[in-house]
């Protein structure tokens, strides 16, 4: 394509210009014709049908609508659709593969944030920052400067469960720091994981070894509950669960049960279900700390969203390859 190809979005409207703030949407202009006050949700409504006849081009989001064989017929011009969150599973159908419609993901750009909060977390939780704060809060009073034996993030090895793109950012993040970190992944073989430069190890192995585990696998039907009881015990006196990949990885029956021993703690992002109910346990034992799925791209970090959609609307003006198209032969074991 050497002109402006006629793009439109479909994603939630009040997230147009957060994901596209003037700037970044002024850069999409000039690759693209794309009005930003057209923004369809429904592709059955009229305006959406007649949209979708010109379009050549599909910006997507979160909200977006389905998009299967009957909407394509719709838009015979369709030639791409460029999505400015990650997961495409809520949207894209196998009719997209069939009639060869590049589909990209910014899954890339929304895997930085995750990584960055689960740095964080792993860091505070290595020197017990998150256990010390409540302890403070419960007692009004500091213990004051000493060494306390068993804290710290000098060798402590951090257990990464899933080679996703999150999960491999999160080792990238992890080198520079005196940290031993290890992988376990079904798909990922010893020369793979020597690549990225750590050990692969057995689940039950890495969960008995690792101060701190860090859960970076898909929400499929084989990973639910995939830390239930007996992963849970197997964890060492001490140690800290991270989750900001998907809450029906854990069965928090049985995680609940754990931290009322106060022997585990746990760093959750995202829950099962979401939010929890009022009357959740978790929202006070003293070894659960909650964040209301924040680790993705949030607030300034929307933007880089939407550059990675203007990057890859750039690259298709220009006739290059995608550099973020989805794999479909692996999306089903994807987040």
């Amino acid at each position: 394509m050497s002109r402006r190809p006629q793009a439109l979005f479909a994603l939630a409207a009040e997230n147009v210009p957060l994901v596209f703030p003037p700037e970044v949407l002024a850069r999409l202009r000039e690759s693209v014709d794309i009005d930003p006050d057209l923004v369809v949700q429904d592709f059955t409504e009229p305006r959406g049908l007649d949209a979708l006849a010109r379009a050549e081009v599909l910006v997507t989001g979160w909200g977006c609508p389905r998009i299967d064989g009957a909407v394509l017929d719709a838009a015979p011009r369709l030639r791409a659709v460029l999505h400015s969150a990650g997961s495409v599973k809520s949207f894209a159908t196998h009719a997209l593969r069939e009639r060869g419609i590049t589909v990209s993901s910014a899954a890339v750009a929304n895997a930085l944030p995750v990584a960055e909060y689960t740095l964080a977390m792993i860091l505070l939780a290595g020197k017990d920052v998150l256990a010390a704060r409540d302890r403070m809060r419960a007692t009004r009073a500091s213990t004051g400067w000493g060494v306390i034996p068993g804290i710290g993030n000098h060798g402590r090895r951090v257990g990464v469960i899933g080679a996703s793109r999150i999960g491999r950012r999160v080792l990238e993040l992890l080198r520079p720091f005196d940290l031993r970190p290890v992988l376990t992944d079904p798909y990922v073989d010893e020369h793979a994981a020597a690549a990225l430069g750590v050990p692969l190890l057995p689940l039950d192995e890495l969960l008995r070894t690792s101060g701190i585990v860090t859960l970076h696998a898909p929400d499929t039907p084989e990973t639910r509950h995939m830390i239930g009881s007996r992963e849970l015990a197997l964890m060492p006196d001490g140690a800290v669960l991270i989750n900001t990949a998907r809450g029906g990885l854990v069965d928090h029956d049985a995680l609940v049960a754990e931290l009322r021993t106060g022997r585990l703690s746990a760093v959750l992002d995202v829950t099962d279900p979401e939010p929890l109910p009022a009357d959740s346990p978790l929202y006070d034992l003293p070894g659960a700390f909650l964040t209301p799925h924040l680790a993705g791209s949030q607030g300034n970090e929307l933007a880089r969203l939407g550059l990675a959609v203007v990057r890859e609307a750039e690259r298709l003006v220009a006739g290059e390859e995608p550099a973020y198209a989805i794999e479909w032969a692996t999306l089903e074991r994807e987040a």
